[in-house]
């Protein structure tokens, strides 16, 4: 096999660069078989060191008179991960091979040994004084010259049929552009590399004209193109971005380590990957950006390719067997995390339509993770309530005091349960967008408190220790859970919001009612001196009496909290006031003249001040209960039948609930008024007090609670 003198020397100098080699990687001339005698398949192999120079990566045309080899200066080097370049020309006539291929494929990352290092210099590659010749221009990183050369090589040699060209010629000029397409493949790959940058934007640069070229030989015959066209730079730029994307996403794990601190692997993963999509777009916008020509429309190309790559994993893991804990963490990075937190940051936002990326899982995939994990927070919600209801009244059974905090006895029931009820309301309705759902673990609540109701009626009933001590603690739950039913932002529907006010006042009127029997039960036998002779005679110590008492019952409340307090002291006074009303409407004293009269509407006012400044004094906030008493004085007090017509017709406007046993009563404690004016007043009742309406809509329903026993003629 003969040789050119330049192509000698080139053996040469590889044979020189072999000597260094650590490792080797293969370089094949595989020789087409045409018949058993003409040739014989060849192999050689060779391997190249991580980082090493090549003086001269071309194997030479088996043609004594090739000159067009590669001068040994062009010196590479390659740091081996996933480009291949491949050259093809054809065989040696005295071999009888028509044609041969070698491979070069380098199976790590690529590094071409002066390329990392001339990038670092690639910013002050501006035009230099002296013209430089292609190998020069690769290794100054100046892409679009060494891609101009080319084109001008190529023109020169295949412009004009007229012009003659030898094999060795094209041969060069194939393997060149090999050469060419392996520093662009590199200057791509290395692309998110700061010091990068000038070597990128003349790669791209470069890629625009060979696109164009490839345009200009499309329109000329086939067997009439050089071989190596199209060269496709664009197809090799699109296809190297999305590898790189998805190698970055593969070592995703090596970019974020804030993700330590997650319990699952499951969970590092997507966080990782996730922070390394907003990162890499941040990169892209700020750094690449300025390097690609609009005609690439950078920005979306890379949101496009890092979505898809992250996607795809997501769908792989969504479709795979996953804990509960992982399929709420995978569908809150779907529907919140990855679209309002990474693809809304403001840069992000300025440059890529995150609406035209399309949703990150099928909705197939969606859906599956969707009912795994409302069935899971379902069972939930149900265990921990039932959980809750059971260590309380455990607490109850067991006879502990509940904490006493800030004063007041508390229980955490309310506090263990409405946080996790409301939390998985706004989860479910955030990431499954659906209300219905949602609302269906307020009607757990609902079930919830319906078994509370229970629990406490039993408890009390028993008559165990504590009670009062555990009522208190009770209130302020009640209180709470009522707090929270209440609001209008809590997606309950009307029938269900209704139903748990209803038990919800049921369980307030278990504590009442315990608390309030005991006090009425002291009273007692000071309500029936109320009304009589001895009140008439001596109605300041019956009063003060009856005060005192009721001080005395209510400093034993003193550890309930506050509003709680309020609202238990305001039934308590409305019921010593119907209590009154009922001693007064019972007919025990009759008021002959109108000094009895004036007297007695003297007495009830007094009585009046003196309770209701009990009440007062803890925060009684009802002042219409100290409205009654000197109303009913006033009707005492008035002696015109004209004038009492009309206070007895207002005061029946003002509590649509006072019937005509209720003013009958109150108008036969005047016993100096006559049946015929007795019954004009009736009639004129009849005619203008308000309609049933009325009593509805009334706030005041005060006179319905008094009870008459006896029946009015």
């Amino acid at each position: 096999m003969a040789f050119s003198r330049e192509s000698k020397e080139n053996l040469e100098e590889y044979k020189k660069s072999e000597e260094i080699c650590e490792e080797i990687i293969g370089i094949e001339g595989i020789v087409d078989e045409e018949a058993k005698e003409q040739c014989q398949k060849q192999k050689h192999k060779m391997r190249i060191p991580k980082n090493m120079k090549i003086k001269n990566i071309i194997k030479h045309k088996k043609n004594p008179k090739s000159e067009a080899a590669l001068s040994p200066e062009a010196t590479l080097e390659v740091d081996l991960d996933t480009i291949e370049g491949i050259v093809e020309f054809t065989g040696d006539s005295e071999v009888g091979c028509q044609k041969q291929k070698f491979r070069i494929k380098i199976s790590e990352k690529i590094k071409i040994l002066d390329f990392k290092k001339r990038q670092k210099n690639s910013k002050s590659t501006g035009t230099p004084s002296v013209e430089l010749d292609f190998k020069e221009n690769l290794e100054q990183n100046r892409l679009a010259e060494a891609q101009q050369q080319l084109v001008k090589a190529e023109e020169c040699l295949f412009g004009s049929k007229e012009v003659g060209r030898t094999e060795d010629e094209v041969d060069k000029l194939h393997i060149d552009y090999e050469i060419f397409i392996l520093h662009l493949r590199l200057a791509i790959y290395d692309s998110f590399s700061e010091d990068s940058q000038e070597t990128l934007k003349s790669a791209l640069t470069s890629i625009l004209k060979e696109e164009a070229q490839d345009r200009r030989w499309m329109e000329v015959a086939e067997d009439q193109r050089p071989i190596w066209r199209p060269t496709g730079c664009r197809q090799i730029h699109d296809t190297l971005l999305q590898t790189t994307v998805e190698e970055r996403m593969k070592n995703a794990d090596e970019e974020e380590n804030n993700a330590d601190i997650l319990s699952t692997s499951l969970k590092r993963e997507v966080f990782r990957m996730g922070k390394l999509v907003q990162k890499d777009l941040l990169r892209v916008i700020r750094n690449l950006r300025e390097c690609y020509p609009p005609d690439f429309d950078i920005c979306r190309t890379y949101a496009q390719l890092y979505h898809q790559t992250f996607s795809t994993r997501l769908q792989e893991l969504a479709r795979s067997k996953i804990s509960s804990e992982d399929c709420l963490y995978l569908l809150s990075w779907i529907v919140e995390y990855y679209p309002k937190d990474v693809l809304k940051h403001k840069e992000l936002e300025e440059h890529i339509n995150s609406s035209s990326l399309g949703p990150l899982l099928p909705e197939e995939d969606l859906k599956r993770l969707e009912e795994q994990y409302f069935s899971y927070k379902e069972n939930e919600i149900r265990n921990w309530l039932s959980n809750a209801l059971e260590k309380e009244v455990k607490k109850w059974s067991d006879g502990i005091e509940p904490e006493l905090m800030d004063g007041y006895y508390f229980s955490s029931l309310a506090v263990d349960v409405l946080p996790l009820v409301d939390g998985a309301v706004k989860d479910v309705n955030t990431l499954l967008s659906c209300e219905s759902k949602a609302r269906s673990f307020l009607n757990q609540l609902d079930s919830f408190l319906q078994s509370y109701r229970t629990s406490l009626e039993e408890m009390v009933k028993r008559k165990q220790e504590n009670i009062p001590k555990t009522l208190f603690a009770n209130l302020v739950n009640i209180y709470q859970f009522r707090d929270y039913v209440q609001k209008p932002e809590h997606p309950f529907t009307e029938d269900t919001r209704k139903t748990c006010l209803s038990t919800l006042a049921d369980l307030k009127n278990i504590s009442h009612k315990y608390f309030l029997s005991h006090i009425h039960t002291e009273l007692k036998p000071l309500y029936r001196k109320l009304w009589t002779q001895v009140w008439f005679a001596g109605h300041c110590e019956v009063v003060e009496e009856l005060v005192k008492a009721l001080e005395s019952n209510i400093d034993n409340f003193k550890e309930l909290k506050s509003v709680c307090r309020e609202e238990l002291m305001a039934e308590l006074h409305l019921e010593v006031m119907v209590e009154y009303v009922r001693r007064m409407m019972k007919r025990k004293l009759k008021l002959k003249d109108k000094e009895q009269q004036e007297a007695a509407a003297e007495f009830i006012c007094h009585d009046s001040n003196q309770i209701c400044s009990v009440f007062d004094k803890v925060g009684c906030r009802e002042e219409w209960f100290c409205q009654i008493l000197p109303k009913l004085s006033e009707i005492l007090r008035l002696q015109d039948p004209g004038s009492l017509q009309l206070e007895i017709v207002t005061l029946a406007r003002d509590y649509p609930d006072m019937s005509e046993q209720h003013i009958i009563a109150l108008l036969n404690l005047k016993t100096n008024l006559s049946s015929s004016d007795l019954r004009r007043i009736k009639k004129c009742l009849s005619e203008n007090r308000g309609t049933p309406d009325t009593l509805e809509s009334s706030t005041f329903n005060f006179f319905s609670k008094v009870l008459i026993k006896w029946k009015i003629i």
